[in-house]
């Protein structure tokens, strides 16, 4: 399978290429230049497989066994999830009036980002060791994904570690998740200002492509491909795990509510809503709401600052794969994609054209806005549950009186 960047002008790569790359050189992310169309026999095959199983038949299909054969592959997933706590991995626990929550937290460091870094550490290891090639993995956080991307990769002898942490805006367990690890290969920096602020020179960085070349580096942020591929794995699994049976015509619709920060879990879903699976998302974020008015107003613009608030890992005001999303949204028109990007990236601000917002409305798209209160903490509630075979979701609720971290 070949992947090119969502603003046209970088030469394809395959998915070894995707693998190593931050931002493609023009800036853009990598996508599949084809999306397969999972058919109903597909679905139901699918549908018997452990979580692990299911990782195991994406990756496959978005890698090809001529890059890494089938059974490496097996071995490679087996070998990533031989550390999680649960024995399914991943785990669906049913609460009532059809609401269920998929326990994404089974991992080392507690964050749902153990999931995706950890298979494709393995996957750069791989091609590492055939290479005989040395990386330098860069990392900005808000909090959860270095401290996921560290414990990936500590004591690998072929790749080294740099994540910027933001001072002050990181949990202080996530903190010292990053900072009390004291293998040669991490190296972890704190930095001023927020997780978006940060993100500007490591883009800066990456647009440079012969200093990319000459260092060997690579990003393990979720502008890498491989760590949206295995997160469309979260949204299969809910599904058929909420899914009694795919005898039906049409297929049952499952509501799937997805927090998010820079809106790598709501491209995941969108490009497993794509290739068949039968799900409706609602994306659920805070104070930081620049996808819920991207949604409801078509402004894609930042707000005056970041808010912090209790989820601090969603205090994102450039949600970055937002720019794959528009891509699918405008039907992979990389010219749409690269002039609205690129206006953001000048002005932080744009306005969607009227017939891509449009298509929001059309392909029956939820969004909600969790707002969060002083002195208030997190719970797991409904939200926006409607007659369907079954919900699941992750979406916060502010709730006074409740202690909690």
């Amino acid at each position: 399978m070949w992947y090119v960047s969502t603003r046209g002008i970088a030469p394809r790569v395959n998915f070894e290429g995707a693998l190593f790359s931050g931002y493609a050189p023009d800036g853009g992310l990598f996508m599949p230049e084809e999306l397969p169309q999972l058919d109903r026999e597909t679905l139901c095959q699918w549908s018997t497989l452990s979580y692990p199983g299911l990782v195991k038949e994406l990756c496959a299909l978005f890698i090809g066994s001529e890059l890494i054969p089938k059974d490496d592959l097996n071995d490679l997933i087996d070998r990533a999830f031989s550390r999680f706590r649960h024995r399914e991995v991943v785990h669906l626990s049913r609460l009532r009036n059809g609401l269920n929550v998929l326990e994404l937290w089974h991992g080392v460091t507690y964050a749902f980002k153990d999931l995706s870094l950890s298979c494709t550490t393995q996957f750069l290891q791989y091609f590492l060791e055939k290479r005989e090639k040395h990386v330098t993995v860069v990392v900005g956080t808000s909090g959860d994904t270095g401290s996921a991307a560290i414990e990936s990769v500590q004591g690998a002898k072929n790749v080294d570690i740099i994540v910027l942490l933001p001072k002050g805006h990181c949990t202080k367990i996530q903190e010292l998740q990053m900072t009390t690890v004291l293998k040669e290969n991490v190296h972890v920096f704190g930095v001023e200002g927020n997780s978006d602020e940060l993100d500007e020179p490591i883009k800066t960085v990456f647009a440079d492509v012969a200093f990319v070349k000459k260092h060997n580096l690579m990003s393990l942020n979720s502008i890498n491909w491989s760590r949206v591929l295995v997160q469309m794995a979260h949204h299969f699994f809910a599904y058929f795990q909420c899914t009694p049976s795919l005898d039906t015509h049409p297929l049952p619709l499952v509501e799937v509510v997805v927090p998010t920060g820079a809106a790598g879990n709501f491209a995941a879903g969108y490009i497993a809503q794509k290739i068949g699976l039968p799900i409706r998302l609602v994306v659920a974020v805070n104070r930081n709401d620049i996808i819920h008015r991207t949604v409801q107003q078509g402004d894609f613009s930042l707000s005056e600052a970041v808010k912090s608030t209790l989820a601090s890992a969603m205090d994102i005001q450039v949600p970055y794969n937002m720019e794959r999303v528009f891509w699918l949204l405008s039907g992979c028109d990389s010219q749409v994609t690269r002039a609205l990007m690129e206006q953001f990236e000048r002005t932080q601000s744009v306005n969607l054209p009227k017939e891509l917002h449009s298509k929001w409305e059309r392909q029956d798209y939820e969004q909600m806005a969790v707002m969060e209160c002083d002195g208030c903490c997190v719970e797991l509630c409904p939200g926006n549950c409607g007659p369907r075979r079954g919900n699941v979701t992750g979406i916060p609720r502010t709730v006074r009186g409740r202690g909690g971290g």
